[in-house]
């Protein structure tokens, strides 16, 4: 399976990635809702456990649209979503650790952190809107922090960001998933 053969793969499986943004969406604004309605603390660890689950969700989501939800395994590119990981735990732990000192910055990390590993994705499903997601993400998280916003402003502006791109990213699914049908 080639590079192109690979990206098309991820597509079809997932439709583009789609799936994984919206739910990723939806728990960044479930973490702000419940930064509005309990304790910060409550709202940090909801977007910790909520991320957990995004990619079983987006699974099953990728499903009931008429995708497999599995990539193949000749796929040569079904390692990188886990390449990122780390990126993703490091931000987690740098938040939570600045969170500590200043609770309005921990959403502004993981604004930055979600950001930076969505580049990783344009690679993963040859979309450039990745690359828009990640730095809007990555803009968002540095007005946040730098304009001093409210604490729950940046899950948010998360959530906003994501859902909008997952349903550009859906149109675009459909018509792959129309096409390889």
């Amino acid at each position: 399976m080639d590079f192109t053969e690979s990206q098309k793969d991820m597509n079809i499986s997932y439709v583009c990635g789609a799936t994984g943004v919206f739910v990723s969406g939806m728990v960044w604004t479930i973490a702000g809702i419940i930064g509005i309605t309990s304790s910060n603390l409550a709202s940090m660890s909801a977007l910790f456990v909520g991320g957990m689950f995004i990619f079983p969700i987006s699974v099953v989501l990728s499903k009931l649209m008429s995708a497999s939800g599995k990539h193949s395994s000749e796929n040569s590119l079904r390692h990188l979503a886990l390449e990122t990981l780390p990126v993703l735990f490091g931000g987690l732990l740098i938040a939570f650790y600045v969170a500590q000192f200043e609770v309005e910055l921990f959403f502004p990390i993981m604004l930055l952190t979600v950001g930076a590993r969505y580049f990783a994705f344009q690679t993963l499903y040859g979309l450039k809107e990745y690359w828009l997601l990640g730095a809007l993400l990555m803009i968002a998280g540095i007005v946040c922090a730098i304009s001093g916003a409210p604490f729950i402003v940046g899950a948010f502006t998360g959530g906003i960001l994501e859902v909008v791109f997952a349903l550009a990213l859906v149109k675009k699914g459909k018509a792959i998933l129309s096409a390889a049908v």
